[in-house]
């Protein structure tokens, strides 16, 4: 069975504390929440260790684990993955974040942003991929000495034109060099950029460069709010032999947050049932 985990910020932008938030995703069979850290406070990376185990606690003891972060720099819009003089400021929040995750027991970060990862101007893409690769290089070298993985995401050219396909991230997995450092498939952002999804789970999941799965529709919704194939795309996770959680990740809700957590999961668990 898919191991389903929840990102948490539909939930919190309705008010919903994190103990409310965990209520939810249990009550809808959710194993866990995958934490957008600007949810937790204004530098969630400067949380201190009470902090960090207060949050642990409140998730375990509902029964539920942080499986993850996403959304990683969306509390920081001044930070830049590309610009030389932000880079050494974002890095050392990377890392700091890269500990919280680990703290609060989560194995994978997602690696989304695209308003801190603008090219600039007049840079070639091979001169682009080096400055990424020495940029992730010792964020990975973090991730792997905190058991985590970290992943980046290719996001839809609509929203970036760094990273926007699974073979440009697994090659900077490759240029990085770090086993803790892979990319990921976002089902909205490669259903608008390189369909069909489930070809490139069937092509990519099999090679070890895929750390983690968000779902999504191409509308920006939850699964079962659009017309994007799951059944199909849940066949071929199946195929493959998935086995880390997958994150629920809609933008966008259908009556409130909690039902389109409802939707997303009686979709995919529906789905799941007619592969079988």
């Amino acid at each position: 069975m898919l191991e389903l985990t929840l990102c948490n910020e539909l939930l919190a932008g309705e008010g919903q504390t994190l103990h409310e938030q965990c209520r939810t995703a249990k009550a809808l069979g959710y194993a866990g929440l995958e934490i957008a850290p600007a949810t937790l406070g204004v530098e969630p990376h400067l949380l201190d260790a009470g902090a960090r185990a207060a949050i642990r606690k409140t998730v375990e003891d509902a029964g539920l684990r942080v499986t993850g972060l996403h959304w990683l720099l969306a509390a920081y819009p001044d930070l830049s993955i590309t610009d030389p003089a932000r880079q050494a400021r974002t890095a050392e929040v990377l890392i700091a974040l890269v500990d919280l995750c680990a703290d609060l027991g989560g194995t994978v970060l997602v690696h989304g942003s695209p308003a801190q990862r603008l090219r600039s101007p007049g840079m070639g893409d091979a001169a682009l991929h080096e400055r990424l690769a020495a940029f992730f290089k010792p964020v990975a070298i973090a991730a792997e000495r905190r058991g985590v993985t970290y992943c980046i995401e290719p996001l839809a050219r609509s929203e970036t034109e760094v990273i926007t396909t699974v073979a440009e991230g697994a090659a900077l997995a490759e240029a990085v060099g770090v086993a803790a450092f892979r990319t990921m498939i976002d089902i909205s952002a490669a259903g608008r950029q390189e369909p069909p999804v489930a070809d490139l789970i069937r092509t990519w999941g099999p090679t070890g460069k895929i750390g983690h799965i968000h779902a999504n529709d191409t509308n920006r919704g939850a699964p079962g709010t659009g017309d994007d194939p799951f059944h199909e795309i849940v066949a071929a996770l199946l195929e493959v032999g998935w086995r880390a959680p997958v994150g629920v990740e809609p933008f966008r809700t259908v009556i409130d947050a909690g039902v389109t957590a409802a939707i997303a999961a009686a979709t995919l668990r529906a789905c799941e049932r007619t592969a079988r």
